[in-house]
């Protein structure tokens, strides 16, 4: 049974301040999560498949994510709710798929930001001596306090600090352009491993381990849907902006793959912490590498930035429908979602202090993997069994391209565990213990028992709002011309 629904009283504490985004700010939002992995991170798939591999890797898991996102900018026209992903599915698949898929993503969100703020660490520690969890909770604090001073503010900000990290890949570019030699590309030697070769010297097994890795370049992209409720015309912003962000993504994704290991070999780019600052020296760009150096600072701090965003907006939907504690999706006068950007931030945070960020990043793309297996399957099934369903924007290729995404997904879940068996398991305990409060619990405690009975009381909700804020705003005009 369903607790009692959502009516004025409970929405009027649950708003997000609407209309503050347009596209372009969405599409920098898609571009702030994911920026941090042109810096660091996917350089590491060269170690496990040299480049060749690499790039193979890196080519189908760009074909994942744009089948996906265009799966997404059509689901997000549809159904503009702050639950991205969560919404789709549950929409589709009842409160139970739908809550599988927000606590995939929940799982992405929550440990990504602990991984990055410790590789935020050490490059502070590179800068000023200093790192350790007064480090980390500095971050933390600094950027939760933006947030809370408003979704227009923080934007905005995350707008200024995602331009610089893309300024320091274009610029790092353009200065490695003239040392460009192929033949670099493929400076590692063949393994003894099955089908090596000079292109691929660590075999067919190197590419399935690399996936993980070439998620990085586009890793949260995903998320741009959570800013719905907050954007302008959620039907035509929030399409726009993902594909935007998406293809701006593969361009960044082409230059630093190709011209990094161009320039400065694929050997050592595979075992780089600072791959661009490590190029920019090999070619003798030493001042640059400098400023790249900080500037890769200024690319990590997008994505911590960002993805805090992110995951209070999932959590303030999962709470708001009853599936997390409804505490957590009370907002503020400025109509942010307090509790549900503090509560998260000092769990991660906690994370945090173990100081394993490689393994916290192959969890979140362990829980990447299944939202967007989970998010794929939505969306064939909300064509199959909804195709009437008002769709301001429809995904060219339909079903066939959600079902690439799907596949795509599959297949890169496995590779996790060829790289790592630990994650992989770690994040499944992860679900159990999720799932089963789900099962135990929130499923009984839940505002509405479908998607489209809680749509339309958030809708209803809405306007008896909306049509008091206006008669209190005559009210206050006729006692001011009294």
């Amino acid at each position: 049974m369903s607790e009692p629904t959502i009516n004025k009283a409970y929405l009027a504490e649950r708003q997000l301040k609407r209309g503050t985004a347009g596209w372009i700010l969405l599409a920098g939002l898609g571009v702030s999560y994911v920026i941090s992995g042109d810096f660091a991170g996917w350089n590491f798939g060269l170690a496990e498949a040299g480049w060749g591999g690499f790039a193979i890797a890196a080519v189908l898991m760009a074909i994942m994510y744009f089948t996906l996102v265009l799966s997404l900018a059509e689901m997000s026209a549809a159904i503009p709710a702050a639950g991205g992903g969560y919404s789709f599915a549950r929409q589709a698949m009842g409160p139970a798929g739908g809550y599988l898929t927000g606590l995939a993503v929940l799982i992405e969100y929550a440990l990504a930001p602990a991984a990055i703020v410790i590789f935020i660490g050490s490059a502070f520690e590179e800068l000023t001596g200093l790192n350790g969890p007064l480090v980390y909770a500095g971050f933390y604090l600094v950027f939760i306090g933006i947030h809370l001073a408003g979704v227009g503010e923080a934007l905005k900000v995350m707008m200024v600090i995602s331009a610089l990290a893309v300024f320091a890949i274009l610029a790092t570019a353009v200065a490695l352009i003239g040392d460009f030699d192929a033949s670099r590309l493929f400076d590692i030697a063949p393994t003894a491993a099955a089908g090596a070769s000079e292109v691929l010297p660590f075999g067919w097994y190197g590419v399935w381990a690399a996936l993980p890795f070439a998620m990085w370049l586009f890793l949260a992209v995903e998320g741009v849907p959570l800013a719905a409720e907050e954007s302008k015309n959620p039907a035509k912003d929030v399409p726009k902006g993902i594909i935007g962000a998406m293809v701006f993504l593969l361009f960044t994704a082409l230059l630093v793959v190709v011209l990094l290991a161009g320039a400065a070999g694929a050997e050592a780019m595979g075992g780089s912490a600072v791959p661009l600052v490590d190029a920019l020296k090999v070619t003798g760009n030493e001042n640059l590498a400098t400023a790249v150096n900080v500037l890769g600072l200024a690319g990590l701090i997008a994505s911590f930035f960002s993805i805090i965003y992110g995951y209070s907006r999932l959590v303030f939907a999962l709470s708001r429908a009853g599936y997390l504690p409804k505490s957590l999706s009370v907002t503020s006068e400025r109509k942010v979602p307090s509790r549900a950007l503090i509560v998260p931030g000092v769990l991660g945070f906690l994370a945090s202090l173990s100081g394993e960020g490689d393994l916290m990043l192959a969890m979140a793309v362990v829980g990447a993997t299944v939202s967007y297996a989970l998010m794929a399957l939505s969306h064939i099934l909300l064509r199959v069994r909804q195709p009437d369903m008002p769709r301001p924007y429809k995904t060219p290729g339909g079903i066939v391209t959600s079902g690439i995404a799907l596949v795509l997904s599959l297949i890169a879940l496995t590779g996790v565990y060829a790289f790592d068996p630990r994650a992989f398991f770690f994040t499944l305990v992860l679900f159990v213990i999720g799932a089963a409060y789900f099962f135990g619990y929130s499923r009984n405690h839940l505002v509405a028992k479908t998607a489209e009975e809680e749509f339309a009381m958030l809708e209803a909700a809405e306007s008896e709002l909306d049509e008091s804020d206006v008669t209190s705003d005559v009210g206050d005009l006729a006692k001011a011309a009294s």
